[in-house]
């Protein structure tokens, strides 16, 4: 089954997410008693009430975390936050995948504080977080993940929406999105984007369960049969949309799998042949996916070359230094596009060729446990080709031959 995180229009929140997952069918008093649970751990703090709500948010029903506390603390350092959370998550029975989960999560947090304020882990403080409601939305959600068996699932974020404008808090005014929530989100694969208002619409907890939960972030759903669905509403209204993370159950359907990749674009109108085999050498080892060169014509009658290179977003930046520095072109094309992939395994076939032994990777496709296609790596095919000085054409016909005895394809 695969998850979609919809996050593109209000952000994410802990009690967000936890409310959704309630919203989907996650078992509410298991919920409740665990959390509870968190005040044996995190003295000077307890739950009066906590409940979950019916509530519409600009026309749409959701689940809401109704929730009031009593602190009587000071301050509180995010190591009595995460004792707190790992404490708990060995006392309520959590699976391994949500105590992992939950640890991960609140590390998160700890590490971006300590990043931001230069400041070792067990010095960093934390304001807005110290509250028990931080330590009740990440073993909230553990818990409700366990009980939807969504560990075991493959779950896709959508861009986050993280709002703009100004956010005042402890620290004084600051532009939005906050330093926390940029360095939660700096090094993972999850797109952000501003949305439809000048206030937070991602908090640092939201930030940081959604990182250790996503498997991948896309811009479009993918291909699935829809089975259940989970509205989760925040405490803000907005003027426009309704302030609702939604989360989507579903079927894959392995047809085709949906994906986002980068395209690099850049015109050489200047450079030899040899600079080119070159640079592409350096993109393949840098990253890229793939690379063509396309011949063309461009102002003025001059011949150009028309360089486009596929890649995933966390290899943009070293492949456009790649790009600049091999070519010396003054300036790169990026766009996102998405693109239909046939699922296909990677396996190592051994094979008997004039009566010596190989190995060779072979691309597979399959379609309800058939192979219906397959590829030999050329790489593989080459090596062979030398050692029994052949041409490539006849060993690949004999290599090819002896896949389809080894695999059974007819």
């Amino acid at each position: 089954m695969v998850l979609v995180i919809d996050a593109q229009i209000a952000g994410i929140s802990g009690d967000m997410l936890l409310s959704s997952l309630v919203n989907m069918g996650a078992n509410k008093s298991k919920i409740t008693d665990g959390s509870y649970s968190v005040e044996e751990f995190l003295k000077g703090s307890k739950i009066t009430k906590m409940n979950f709500e019916k509530t519409v948010k600009y026309g749409t029903e959701a689940t809401h975390l109704v929730l009031e506390t009593s602190e009587n603390y000071h301050e509180r350092k995010g190591i009595d936050i995460q004792e707190c959370i790992l404490s708990t998550s060995d006392k309520i029975g959590l699976s391994e995948k949500a105590k992992v989960f939950a640890k991960e999560s609140i590390k998160s947090l700890l590490h971006a504080e300590s990043n931001i304020h230069g400041e070792p882990l067990e010095s960093v403080h934390f304001h807005e977080a110290s509250s028990i409601d931080t330590a009740i939305d990440i073993i909230g959600s553990a818990i409700a993940l366990d009980d939807l068996k969504l560990f075991s699932d493959e779950i896709v974020s959508t861009p986050v929406a993280v709002g703009g404008g100004t956010l005042t808090f402890s620290h004084g005014t600051v532009s939005n999105p906050a330093s926390a929530i940029l360095e939660i989100f700096r090094g993972s694969d999850i797109a952000i984007c501003g949305g439809q208002a000048k206030e937070e619409l991602t908090t640092p907890t939201g930030a940081s369960l959604l990182v250790n939960l996503v498997d991948r972030c896309s811009e479009f759903y993918p291909t699935m049969k829809i089975k259940s669905i989970g509205y989760g509403a925040g405490s803000k209204n907005f003027d426009g949309f309704p302030n609702v993370l939604k989360i989507v159950k579903g079927e894959p359907i392995e047809e085709f799998q949906l994906d986002t990749i980068q395209v690099l674009e850049t015109n050489l109108d200047d450079v030899s042949g040899e600079t080119i085999g070159h640079m592409i050498d350096r993109l393949i080892a840098n990253g890229a996916k793939d690379v063509t060169v396309t011949g063309g014509i461009t102002k003025k009658g001059r011949p150009t070359n028309l360089v486009s290179i596929i890649c995933d977003s966390s290899s943009t930046n070293t492949l456009i230094n790649t790009l600049v520095s091999e070519t010396g072109t003054l300036g790169v094309r990026v766009r996102s596009s998405s693109r239909y992939l046939v699922p296909r395994v990677i396996v190592s076939v051994p094979i008997l060729v004039q009566g010596r032994n190989f190995t060779v990777r072979c691309k597979i496709v399959k379609h309800e446990e058939t192979v219906k296609h397959f590829k030999v790596e050329s790489d593989d095919i080459k090596t062979i080709s030398d050692v029994l000085s052949l041409s490539f054409k006849t060993t690949s016909d004999l290599v090819s031959n002896e896949v389809k005895r080894r695999l059974n394809i007819k």
